[in-house]
């Protein structure tokens, strides 16, 4: 038996995307996300889209500097990028998402 397939199916991805308002830039982070998630988590992920305009408080209490911001949640180790993750590669290698 391959206790790690088990595993990661147990285990749900949680992440956290900041983003300010509707801008081009926040909007192709959600696409891109949402992209690698439909793809490679199939199912097993939940998605939090914080619009730091509209909750400044959430961008205090986690210390964001720049938008777009994702925040790994879960499963640890935490891991944090910043930009529009268009470059799908680096964002698996960062995630930890085996292709």
């Amino acid at each position: 038996m391959d206790i790690s397939s088990d595993e990661t199916s147990t285990t749900k991805h949680k992440f956290m995307l900041f983003v300010s308002g509707m801008s081009v830039k926040s909007g192709h982070a959600i696409e891109n996300l949402r992209k690698i998630c439909d793809k490679y988590l199939e199912n097993n992920y939940e998605l939090e889209i914080i619009d730091i305009s509209r909750d400044s408080e959430q961008a205090v209490i986690h210390q964001i500097v720049a938008i777009p911001t994702l925040i790994k949640v879960n499963p640890a180790p935490r891991r944090i990028i910043l930009g529009d993750l268009s470059d799908k590669e680096k964002v698996l290698r960062i995630l930890n998402i085996r292709e």
